[in-house]
């Protein structure tokens, strides 16, 4: 969940009253927040050094879904309407003199299309700016394109003091060559191909450049003097700079997502209309599309909802009537009224709630209001009984038997570096099964590991002065491509153990195999043995992250499928005999696949040395996915 600083005595000011520590989180708690930190402390302890601090800031969790709590305007106001200090404000156009036909325009080119087709504006009009409000304003901005906006991916905002361009807009999409203009903390102008390298070393903007780099065309927004006010995601124009002095903003947004464009411009909006000269009131703008169409930005309408008083009851064990819910949802920002029906309950939906959507947010809503901790206590009507999948059953056998054996379980990372999967294990990439992080922050995160290995000898790495043995291991899932899958990706459980000592321990690792698999009823069998049902064995293979002539392939005989049922429904299709026919063959005749399922060995020297360790090491890596089958098996007929 995001986290958010707001200045104490700000809040004690907009709250009207100084709260202490236990007193406001409980407060957040009952209103589903949670208080992370007060550094009132911290700051006290600086000032007593002598040493120079900021005012004390309270560090508040705020629920992923409730974009209009980003900012010290949201949570007051919110705060206020909960302790029934104010009344729910509402949020309406403030037009021009001329009315509807007299409102800032913006045209949509059709070339934005190919980069970011839609776009929405607001002005607000005769604000008035302080130095924490003007703070607050951009910090909201960046808590959006944080969280909702993706980093910018979806959603790109831009702010600018209207007074120094002049209306109309057009918003294009043009070659960046033919894109020029001063960007925001720059003295003189660039070209947008020249700010692509220019903001490279810049790290706080250098994380937007692929969102755009790599196409034809960059979005540009003009105003009708040619005149750059924006170029999204990546940077505002320094010409039009808000500043403290600044009195008309217009904001502009750009999207590749139309919900989440219309979610941010009513939220920016909407938090800071507070400061205009008549409170809550936003100018909106005519944005016209390539097809002739217009749009009223930001859509501030109340969206209608209904709730039944009954379905709320059922969830929170209450016995409240219409009436009552209705004064609950107040407390909420919501706008409700008893409904006509008994058990109906009208809401209006504010545009700053976008995070309601069905009648069960409501239903929790109303409990907030109510009171978590005043809910009845009651015991489910109904008893489930569950039990853990296959794949979760194998893990805790094998973390079991081998913590049993002596070996320690560690919990490395899933990511790590390209050099560590691949390089360092003398292994080749194909390109055909590591997924790759877009955009890494860390050299040391770029992909997802396809094997557990580079972790377990990073973790020895770290514990080189721990006494000899160790012996470590881990069971969890490596990410593999799959481009048969809608996430193009799927999880393998794997089981890996690492043995390092003074010897190498190739019988260590041999043994931890087999005594897996004798916890899992497999057999060992021999490669040449044809007439064997079920079973494992051992290869002799040749590895470059083994040595030479110490490694080993692990094969696995899955048992047959059971054979089918002689009192099978007839069937007078052809194709439908052979089938049948040939599957009760291959039973009979015990038609085998041995399938490769890891392998063991001592680790090649280089592979040691590329890793930072000076004794020598056995390892043994394989997957459990073939063995769920038959877990599965197990726990339905145990059903």
């Amino acid at each position: 969940m995001p986290t958010i600083a707001v200045d104490k005595e700000d809040l004690w000011d907009r709250l009207g009253h100084c709260y202490d520590p236990d007193e406001f989180d409980k407060l957040l708690f009952e209103f589903g927040l949670e208080l992370d930190e007060d550094t009132t402390e911290e700051v006290e302890e600086l000032k007593k050094k002598g040493l120079p601090a900021e005012r004390p800031q309270l560090k508040i969790e705020i629920p992923a879904n409730r974009y209009d709590l980003l900012c010290i305007e949201g949570i007051a106001r919110a705060l206020r309407v909960y302790l029934g200090k104010d009344k729910t404000p509402h949020y309406k156009y403030a037009y021009p003199a001329g009315g509807e036909s007299s409102l800032i325009t913006a045209t949509i080119a059709p070339e934005t299309k190919h980069i970011r087709p839609y776009f929405a504006c607001a002005v607000l009009r005769n604000i008035k700016f302080t130095q924490r409000s003007y703070e607050s304003f951009i910090d909201l901005q960046d808590k959006l394109h944080q969280n909702l906006c993706r980093r910018r991916q979806f959603v790109a905002i831009g702010t600018h003091d209207l007074d120094t361009l002049q209306p109309p807009f057009s918003y294009e999409a043009r070659s960046p060559k033919d894109i020029k203009f001063k960007p925001l903390s720059k003295d003189k102008e660039y070209t947008a191909e020249e700010l692509m390298t220019v903001y490279e070393s810049e790290k706080h903007l250098s994380r937007y450049l692929p969102i755009i780099r790599d196409s034809p065309v960059y979005p540009i927004i003009y105003d009708s003097q040619r005149r750059v006010a924006s170029m999204p995601p990546i940077i505002n124009s320094e010409h039009s700079k808000i500043t403290l002095n600044t009195r008309n903003v217009w904001i502009d947004v750009t999207a590749t997502d139309e919900t989440k464009l219309g979610i941010v411009i009513n939220v920016i909006a909407t938090m800071f209309s507070e400061y205009c000269e008549e409170p809550f009131t936003i100018e909106p703008c005519k944005v016209i599309y390539p097809d002739g169409s217009t749009r009223i930005t930001p859509d501030l309408s109340y969206k209608p909802m209904e709730a039944h008083a009954s379905y709320i009851n059922s969830c929170t064990g209450l016995s409240l009537n219409s009436t009552e819910i209705a004064n609950l949802l107040e407390r909420m920002t919501l706008t409700a009224t008893a409904g006509t029906q008994d058990d109906l309950v009208s809401v209006q939906i504010p545009p700053t709630r976008p995070d309601i959507m069905h009648e069960c947010d409501i239903m929790e809503d109303a409990a907030i209001a109510y009171g978590f901790n005043n809910l009845p206590d009651t015991f489910p009507p109904t008893s489930t009984v569950a039990q853990p999948l296959a794949i979760s059953k194998l893990t805790d056998i094998v973390r079991k038997e081998w913590a049993l054996a002596g070996f320690v379980e560690v919990f490395p990372f899933v990511l790590c570096s390209h050099e560590e999967n691949f390089d360092w294990l003398n292994r080749k990439d194909d390109h055909t099964q590591v997924v790759r992080i877009g955009n890494p922050k860390t050299l040391e995160f770029q992909v997802v590991r396809t094997s557990l290995l580079p972790g377990l000898l990073k973790t020895i790495r770290e514990n080189r002065s721990h006494a000899l043995p160790i012996r470590i291991f881990d069971v969890s899932d490596v990410v593999l491509k799959d481009p048969s899958r809608e996430r193009q990706a799927r999880n393998v459980r794997h089981a890996a153990a690492v043995w390092c000592n003074k010897t190498a321990g190739f019988e260590v690792v041999h043994g931890m195999l087999d005594r897996v698999m004798q916890m899992l009823e497999v057999p060992r069998i021999a490669a040449a043995d044809a007439k064997a049902i079920t079973g494992y064995y051992i290869k002799e293979r040749e590895d470059p992250t083994f040595f030479p002539g110490r490694a080993a392939t692990i094969y696995y005989r899955a048992p047959p499928r059971s054979p089918p049922a002689f009192d099978a429904p007839v069937t007078t299709s052809t194709s439908s005999v052979a089938t049948t026919v040939k599957r009760a063959v291959e039973s009979a005749l015990h038609t085998t696949s041995d399938v490769e399922i890891g392998s063991l060995g001592i680790l090649h020297p280089t592979v040691l040395e590329n890793f930072e360790l000076s004794f020598p090491c056995s390892a043994l890596e394989l997957t459990l996915e073939p063995f769920k089958a038959e877990m599965h098996g197990i726990w339905t007929d145990a059903a």
